[in-house]
């Protein structure tokens, strides 16, 4: 079985440029990529046309399972622009007859720190008090890779980590683990990535395959 990671390195997702070569021959497609651009109009622009154009190769090529990496409530996190730009990305997927996968993740404990600088405002990191299950992105990796190598599931599969955390907590323990002198303030009002959160909005389903890494463990391996 060949498999193909885009990764958004070493071929043009957006023009094309490369996809046909790339994909020859190759079975099974995972896209880990990612807008360069977390502001709405640029993350909509490149995950529209980066998977369009990458599915379009694909039919062409005749691959028979794409497989792509998305987060744990994006449909419900609609008034952010980059979580509206990975739901269009799934419509699409959904919509192009190639049986797929799409991985669902929480977010990643080396995410943390892109959290609490979206939400940092001179020195105060406001968040607010939604439940979270951050996970290794090592763990993902591992879920990733036994996905495609497995038969196409036509619809998500979700995973998180072992540990719950508020969201002020868990970004609470990692400035301090860092030294940094951010005061985090918890609000519900508080805005993540412009959506506002309820309670439960960042949290896997019932049925979520759950990883083994701790954010204590992560934590202290940073440290180290």
């Amino acid at each position: 079985m060949q498999v193909v990671v885009i990764d958004g390195t070493g071929v043009n997702t957006l023009t094309g440029e490369g996809l046909a070569e790339v994909l020859e021959g190759a079975q099974v497609v995972v896209d880990v990529s990612n807008s360069p651009s977390f502001a709405d109009d640029d993350a909509m622009e490149f995950f529209r046309t980066s998977t369009a154009s990458l599915l379009k190769a694909e039919g062409e090529a005749g691959v028979t399972h794409h497989v792509a990496l998305s987060v744990v409530g994006a449909e419900h996190l609609q008034d952010s622009g980059c979580l509206r730009a990975e739901q269009a990305q799934e419509e699409l997927i959904k919509a192009s007859g190639i049986p797929f996968s799409i991985v669902h993740t929480t977010r990643f404990f080396e995410f943390m720190k892109g959290i609490a600088a979206e939400a940092t405002e001179d020195d105060t990191v406001r968040l607010a008090p939604a439940t979270i299950r951050p996970i290794h992105s090592d763990d993902v990796a591992a879920t990733v890779g036994r996905t495609a190598l497995g038969t196409p599931v036509n619809g998500v599969v979700e995973m998180s980590g072992s540990d719950t955390f508020q969201l002020d907590e868990v970004i609470r323990k990692g400035l301090a683990a860092k030294n940094d002198p951010r005061t985090v303030v918890t609000g519900p009002h508080a805005r993540y990535f412009g959506a506002e959160l309820q309670k439960t909005t960042l949290l896997p389903g019932p049925d979520a395959r759950i990883a083994d890494t701790r954010f204590t463990q992560w934590l202290a391996q940073q440290q180290a």
